[in-house]
Formats: structure tokens, sequence, C-alpha cells
């Protein structure tokens, strides 16, 4: 496929203009085939960003990848989760010192510079091994096309949850007759679910938890309501911005009033708002991730997708994908065990389910297994309901768009700028980065656009 069209150097310099290379260190690079099983007629090596309970699931999953195909060997690598994984990631590409596998989030790829530091999967090769696109939901396999081609394999979608406590809520009479919180169709009665919750709590204790200092959360929450209201963020070419701020004042004010009204309260805008869930808060608004801390805590718990209160649903989303790094030797036997091993884990996903992810292979999601999981098999419906950034070269998770745009939402949810100033200023900030140069590959969006 040919060596990729910027190097090491000219990456770093790159990369160190958007204050992200600096202080990472790149000792983790070409971390090569260290202590391979013997007898092994293949290679993996794979690098991801897992730690924690994710981090044992895939263990997991890779141990039992093993013990049915003894004939592959698999190294794989934890690099630290966030811009130091994606800068060495990118950096082993460049130098052409990948490996054979690696993880990111979907959001990322098409600001990787695919078909430079990413190489395409083989369609066909994944339809051996039993991954097909039917397989998938259409949007989230689509999203990891540029140019036609498949440049990202989703593993599931993380996404943004409304937590609820059904002790507190069965006390204030908001359960329904099947233990779950009453819908909710409208700002109007989201409010009046929130009041009734709050007679129902105990003092000291926030109604909600919306993690109101928190760049990243308050930033997902607005992409969840703005997509709600049919918001868009650029026309299609990519060349002009189409951000409506007239909706964009209708969610920061739907954000901000959480707090006017007392049920959010600005002191415990960080982790406090988890820990005021365990504590006996109704609610708290926060990723799937949570789910093994609070069924580990032994909660009578439920969870949603985020309230439809804008009258359509959309929460959220974010994927973990698997991804080839650019090789350019890439094929033959590890090329192939790669498929394989990426295959394997999409389809035996119910153990990475266990984390809270929603599996994106959705044979998975119709099993006897899966519909017992609890409170996962309550928000399966986000597969089907994606509120998900724009396909730019800055977004993703806690990418560029998150940095630049998180801050001002949290201005105004927390007070310090009104609604429409917010929205005036991240109209502009989009506008900047719009204009602004993708370092992996010298091109603005409108050059380089994703397909």
């Amino acid at each position: 496929m040919g060596r990729p069209g910027l190097n090491r150097r000219q990456l770093l310099g790159g990369l160190g203009g958007l204050s992200v290379a600096s202080g990472f260190g790149f000792a983790a690079l070409g971390t090569g085939a260290d202590a391979l099983a013997s007898g092994a007629d293949a290679r993996v090596r794979y690098w991801n960003l897992f730690s924690g309970g994710d981090g044992s699931n895939m263990i997991a999953m890779l141990d039992a990848f093993r013990a049915a195909n003894p004939d592959i060997a698999v190294k794989d690598s934890t690099l630290q989760w966030g811009s130091p994984f994606y800068t060495k990631l990118a950096m082993a590409a460049a130098g052409n010192r990948a490996p054979d596998l690696g993880v990111m989030h979907l959001g990322r790829v098409t600001g990787f510079a695919p078909g430079r530091l990413l190489d395409p999967w083989d369609v066909g090769l994944l339809a051996e091994y039993g991954v097909r696109e039917q397989d998938y939901n259409p949007t989230l396999w689509k999203r990891g096309v540029i140019d036609g081609e498949l440049y990202a394999l989703p593993l599931d979608i993380h996404v943004q949850l409304c937590f609820y406590r059904k002790d507190v809520l069965k006390k204030a009479g908001l359960l329904g007759s099947d233990g779950r919180i009453v819908p909710v169709t409208s700002t109007d009665e989201w409010f009046d679910v929130l009041k009734e919750a709050k007679r129902a709590t105990k003092k000291g204790l926030q109604t909600i938890g919306l993690w109101n200092s928190d760049q990243n959360f308050q930033w997902w929450f607005f992409v969840a309501f703005y997509t709600q209201l049919g918001g868009t963020w650029f026309n299609a070419a990519k060349t002009e911005v189409a951000f409506d701020t007239d909706k964009a004042v209708q969610v920061l004010e739907f954000l901000r009033r959480h707090v006017t009204d007392g049920y959010s309260n600005p002191g415990f805008g960080g982790p406090a708002s988890a820990e005021q869930f365990i504590n006996g808060s109704p609610f708290v608004w926060e990723g799937n991730w949570s789910v093994p801390v609070y069924s580990g805590a032994k909660l009578d718990y439920g969870a949603t997708p985020l309230p439809p209160v804008f009258g359509r649903q959309a929460t959220h989303a974010e994927s973990h994908s698997f991804v080839l790094p650019h090789q350019s030797d890439r094929g033959g036997a590890t090329n192939e065990a790669a498929h394989r091993l990426a295959a394997y884990v999409v389809q035996h996903a119910r153990q990475w389910a266990a984390g809270g992810h929603i599996p994106a292979y959705t044979p998975t999601l119709s099993t006897a297994a899966y519909k017992k999981l609890d409170p996962q098999s309550e928000y399966v419906s986000a597969m089907d309901h994606q509120a998900t950034e724009p396909k730019v070269w800055f977004a993703g998770s806690t990418g560029i768009l998150a940095q630049r745009v998180g801050p001002i939402v949290v201005s105004s949810t927390m007070g310090s700028a009104k609604p429409e100033a917010a929205a005036d200023r991240m109209k502009k900030t989009l506008t900047q980065l719009l204009a602004t140069k993708n370092p992996m590959d010298g091109k603005t969006a409108a050059e380089g656009g994703a397909a």
C-alpha cells in the first residue's frame, strides 16, 4: 500500500502545533513481538486503550480467542487512554512501526488520515470470518466508511444515559407498572418529574447530577439534545457552518434550568455527581461505563437513554472500533489473523456488554443472554437513536471540538455566560475549526472531508 505520505518528524511537528504532543514520550512505540507463543503460525500485535473493568473484559475475550485459535499468537499492549494513545499510534504508523491491530474511538477516525495512517479493512475477509455489513446498524457501519472503504470496525457504542434510583422514584410515584421510570416527552414533563423526585429526596442530596463543570459531559449532553432538535453543524461540503444558534440556545437554557431551579448543585458538578447518586440522589446523567459501578454498589436502579424532551429520541453515542494502523507491507497471514481476531471479538461481545457498552454486532442484542442483562437491556434502543458529533477531523472523543466547545457549554450551565452569548461563541469556534488544517495531512475539513 506504500509508505504513508508524512514522516514521524512532520507528524510530531503538526501535533505539537495543537499542543497535544508535548510531554507524552514515545518509549512505547514499536513494542515488537515480545515472548510470543511458540508453534503459532501467525502473530498479531494489538494495541488498545482499555483499563479497569474494560481492560479485564478485553483480556477475557482475548484469552478465549487464544484458546479457540492456538495457531495465532496475540501480543496485546494497553497504552494510556486519550491523546497520548492517539499520538503514539499515529507516530508508529508514520514510522512504519505500527501494530497489526488497534482500537480507536470512531469519531477520531476521520481525523486520522485514513489511507496514510490507517489501512482499510478487507470486508470480504471479514465476511469469511462471520462479520458482514448487514450485522450492523446501518448508520454505525457508515460512520466507519471513508471514501468508499471501511476504516473502522465498530465493537460497541457507549452512550450517555439517565440513571435513576428506583427506590426514590417509587416513593415519588414515578415508576410505571413495569418498574421503570414513567415516559417523558417534553421539557415540562421532565421538570415535573424532577419536582416530584425532589420531594422524595433525602436532605443534603441534589435531585440530579449533571457533571456541570465537566467539559466533556456537558458537550455530550449538548450534542444529544441539539440532535433531538434536528440541529445541524456544517453543510454537506464542509465549507460553511450551519450551526443553528436558536436551537443551541434552547438546549443551553434547558441545561442551565437544572441549576437555576435548584435540582442540580454546581458544587457537585464533577465526580460528586456519581457519589451523590450512590448516596440516594434520584438521578444522574453519565456514560454507560458506570453500570458496573452502580451494580457493584447493589443499588436498586435503572438506566434509559437521555429523555427525548425535545420530541425526538437521541442520546450521545461514541464507539470503540478496531482499526488497521498503516503498514507498508500489510498482507499475508498476519493481516488475516488481525481480521480473524477483530471478527471474533466483535461476535463474542457478551462479555464486553458487562461493562455497560452496547455491542455493535446486532445479532448479540437479540440473544436471550443479552436480554437478561439489567439495566443494559433497558437502554439497548439507543443503538437506533445515536446522536454523534459531526464527521470532521477535529471531532471525536475528547478531541479538539470537545476541548474548544465544551468549556463554552459549561460556562452557560454554570451561569458565567448567557445562553445567547454562549451560542454565538460556539458558532464562531466552529467557524475557526472549519478553516483549520488537520495536522495529520494538512487539509481542512472541506479539502479532505469524509465521504
